[in-house]
């Protein structure tokens, strides 16, 4: 499952101060919380005691502003490290959950699961950051799907008149460019849209950013993030897609937002850019909640490059190897 690349588990955003999320990783379940003072922790989800889910729990607060989690079964009280106090005693216990190493650059939460690095992360997020608006999160949902089919779905660019078409009214697919940098790439396509009339914009505010021909250039860091770099005379948008494999059978997707306004009209419709986003994560999730994932591949269309460099990037990971799809 793609031992050794890195998965942004959250946004700081995502972690209200001492609320308890719970998070999958490689077929194990983690609860992972922020203290009031920033710290960010991440243990086991299963309580030594019997097993109750951690996530289920509330965190307590201390004086000195860290916080624990605590079993929501026998309200056991468990710190940044995985030790107790038992009833009735006043000593800490050994560390009884192995705290699950995570590496926070900002307001970006990062881990490697338990093994070693084959993969750096990245430092477009941060440079994003720096730059641009935060505008939130969207689309955060857990998916019935193994990740390969996720990550195949993700780098479909023929799937927008399909899966899409109700929302953006795609009527063809033109891939410009394909640039295979290894695990790295860029794909730069324009998407012809259906005109849309009066009644459009009034149920979707958001299609006020969009032009006929939707220019997109897609950049790719597999296994674990693609990103929209959107452009328009009112803003500009870097809209940042996560992917995580959760276990063998769930994957789990997110996206950030994040825009720099060229024009006072992008602060009204950005709320309403996320709202957009998340149906599309909507559709790509009811899609492959019903497909046939062995079906044999009978068919080749156009466009599918994105599709043949997710392939081989998985069977070779980390290692790379002909062909290279820029040719």
């Amino acid at each position: 499952m793609l031992q050794g690349a890195p998965w942004l588990l959250a946004h700081r955003s995502m972690l209200k101060p001492n609320q308890p999320m719970k998070v999958s990783l490689y077929g194990k379940d983690y609860v992972l919380w922020q203290d009031s003072t920033g710290k960010i922790t991440c243990l086991p989800n299963a309580c030594p005691h019997m097993g109750a889910m951690l996530s289920e729990g509330w965190c307590v607060q201390k004086p000195d502003g860290s916080s624990a989690i605590a079993c929501p079964f026998h309200a056991l009280e468990f710190d940044n490290t995985g030790c107790t106090v038992l009833p009735g005693t006043h000593k800490l216990t050994k560390s009884l959950l192995q705290t699950l190493d995570l590496i926070v650059q900002g307001d970006f939460v990062w881990s490697y699961g338990e093994f070693e690095p084959k993969i750096a992360i990245p430092t477009i997020l941060n440079e994003i950051a720096a730059e641009y608006e935060f505008v939130g999160y969207t689309g955060d949902r857990s998916i019935k799907t193994d990740f390969l089919s996720l990550l195949l779905n993700m780098h479909d660019y023929n799937h927008q008149n399909g899966t899409h078409r109700s929302l953006f009214e795609i009527e063809e697919v033109q891939l410009k460019q394909f640039i295979d940098d290894g695990l790295h790439s860029h794909a730069y396509i324009a998407q012809v849209r259906k005109k849309p009339n009066l009644q459009d914009f009034l149920k979707n505010p958001g299609l006020l950013a969009m032009p006929q021909v939707l220019e997109a250039h897609l950049e790719n860091f597999f296994p674990f993030m693609g990103m929209v770099h959107g452009e328009s005379p009112l803003l500009s948008l870097k809209e940042c897609h996560f992917y995580l494999p959760e276990s063998e059978t769930h994957s789990r997707v997110y996206v950030l937002m994040f825009v720099k306004a060229h024009h006072p009209i992008a602060h009204l419709i950005k709320r309403n850019l996320l709202r957009l986003v998340e149906v599309v994560i909507e559709q790509d999730a009811e899609i492959l909640s019903k497909i046939y994932v062995n079906t044999p591949q009978h068919i080749k269309l156009n466009n599918e490059v994105g599709m043949d460099w997710v392939r081989r990037n998985y069977a070779s990971f980390p290692a790379i190897v002909e062909p290279n799809f820029s040719r």
